[in-house]
């Protein structure tokens, strides 16, 4: 990808927030290489160094961050030793599959303090910085298609992802004056390593055939590249946008009918 064109990246810097492996890797692989000094945050530092690694041998800038959003003393530390923060992805996310009934508390504050709190902190303090920066910035965070519709069995990460969707278009407001462009993407069927297992249900597989355009799960690598765009200067004039990349699951359905 060019470096010097509408699309490049150069001289911004970038922190991704879950970066490990997935999605949030896929994507702080695709800023890396369209120029941004890229900071790689998640909890995992040994995942981290080794992929920090890699991008650099390959002739990108790119760091480790060690990051837990569950932990607001690291969610402080992290922004205090990178101010200069230009784009902001979060894409850290846990989930537990279960019926809402039979959630614990304990699970419900897990989940919310790592997929909604502790990224409602990080996103303050880099946006804090951008204004006081003047230089405008971007944010993005990872949804789900449960920021989008009802899906049973994922009640409390819904609540975190419905959440981020409603934030995005309140700060899209709040900070627009700033030059600060808020958007959230909504990842659909994406295979990863936090869902294979649910995959290897043959009739998982037969009941997505008939639920969209695109009857093929997705991969990381189909998310990235919109989260890269939406980082640069070729999306200034998008803000407050919730995204599906998901194969047409959310607006499409298929049937056996031809004529």
């Amino acid at each position: 990808m060019t470096r010097n064109g509408i699309f490049s990246l150069a001289g911004r810097t970038a922190l991704v927030a879950g970066a490990s492996r997935g999605i949030g890797l896929a994507i702080a692989q695709g800023l890396a290489r369209a120029g941004a000094h890229t900071l790689l945050g998640a909890r995992g530092v040994e995942a981290l160094e080794r992929e920090s690694a890699a991008l650099r041998e390959e002739g990108f800038e790119a760091q480790p961050v060690t990051l837990d959003l569950a932990d607001a003393d690291s969610v402080r530390a992290a922004i205090e030793a990178h101010p200069g923060i230009d784009i902001l992805v979060n894409v850290a996310g846990i989930n537990h599959r279960k019926r809402f009934e039979d959630y614990t508390r304990r699970e419900y504050d897990r989940i919310l303090d790592t997929n909604l709190h502790g990224i409602v902190q990080l996103t303050q303090l880099a946006g804090k910085g951008m204004i006081e920066r003047g230089r405008g910035g971007k944010i993005i965070f990872i949804g789900s298609m449960t920021s989008l519709l009802g899906l049973p069995y994922v009640s409390v990460y819904g609540i975190t992802k419905s959440a981020l969707a409603g934030l995005t278009r309140v700060l899209a407001a709040e900070w627009g004056p700033h030059n600060i462009q808020v958007n959230c993407i909504a990842p659909g069927m994406i295979l990863t390593d936090l869902n294979r297992a649910m995959w290897q249900s043959e009739r998982m597989r037969e009941w997505f055939q008939g639920v969209a355009a695109n009857p093929s799960l997705g991969s990381p690598a189909d998310v990235a590249p919109l989260a890269v765009f939406l980082a640069g200067r070729g999306a200034d004039y998008i803000t407050g946008q919730v995204i599906a990349v998901d194969g047409g699951y959310s607006t499409t359905a298929r049937w056996p009918f031809e004529p």
